[in-house]
């Protein structure tokens, strides 16, 4: 059964621990699904496309009050009619379950 992501708590990492695995990463990779792929075993990238610049900053704004009130933050790339979100935790620079959990609360914004 799969993992509601976005209904989870993000819990930011305060590093000591290792980045997740190969094997870890798929199994939360499956559950989070939505186009959201893994890069190199280290980090999350999806872009998202919009009809124009305004629709594209509106949710940037969104994922910027997201990540400000659960203490997690991705790098956002603005553009035209796009914005590209890159999630990893930079404290064990790798993946832990919260990026996973920041990443389905992103796509949970785009839908508000």
């Amino acid at each position: 059964m799969a993992r509601d992501l976005a209904s989870m708590e993000c819990v930011p990492c305060k590093g000591g621990v290792p980045p997740l695995d190969h094997d870890e990463i798929e199994s939360f990779l499956t559950d989070l699904g939505h186009e959201w792929r893994v890069v190199d075993d280290h980090h999350l990238e999806k872009e998202y496309a919009f009809k124009d610049f305004k629709e594209a900053l509106a949710f940037t704004n969104r994922v910027g009050e997201l990540a400000e009130s659960v203490g997690h933050h991705p790098d956002i790339y603005l553009a035209w009619g796009k914005v590209r979100l890159t999630v990893w935790t930079h404290k064990i620079d790798g993946l832990n379950e919260a990026d996973f959990v920041f990443a389905a609360k992103a796509d949970r914004a785009l839908a508000a």
